[in-house]
């Protein structure tokens, strides 16, 4: 495995734990609303993951476990994100993704991976 793929391990982990942190506080206070169970095993969680990511991407290009571990996304054809990219790419790593980086796992994806082409974009290492 490359540094870069570490680096993503790295900062999808650190994303997921403040997700984590940020859905223990907002499940209480949807329980009192929403009665049925399966909305808080599986849609608070990714509702709540995928907010915090879009939103660090589209104010700071960047979100906090990325910023961490030294990496950025950038769009393929050299502008900023735009929403569809984002939202393409955060459905395709959550949904499909996996299957895909199955079949090509020999291959070093390290800037860019299934969802990154799906989205048109990369990952690029920042000088530290």
């Amino acid at each position: 495995m490359d540094a870069l793929t570490k680096k993503r391990g790295k900062a999808i982990a650190i994303d997921f734990a403040i997700s984590a942190a940020v859905n223990g506080i907002v499940e209480p206070l949807l329980r009192k609303k929403l009665k049925q169970e399966w909305v808080h095993a599986l849609v608070t969680p990714t509702v709540v993951f995928w907010g915090l990511e879009y939103v660090q991407l589209k104010t700071r290009g960047q979100t906090v476990g990325q910023k961490v571990a030294g990496i950025k996304i950038e769009s393929t054809d050299g502008g900023e994100l735009t929403d569809r990219q984002i939202l393409k790419r955060l459905a395709h790593r959550d949904s499909i993704m996996a299957l895909e980086w199955w079949k090509e796992r020999e291959q070093d994806m390290g800037a860019q991976m299934p969802h990154d082409r799906y989205a048109h974009t990369f990952v690029r290492e920042l000088k530290q």
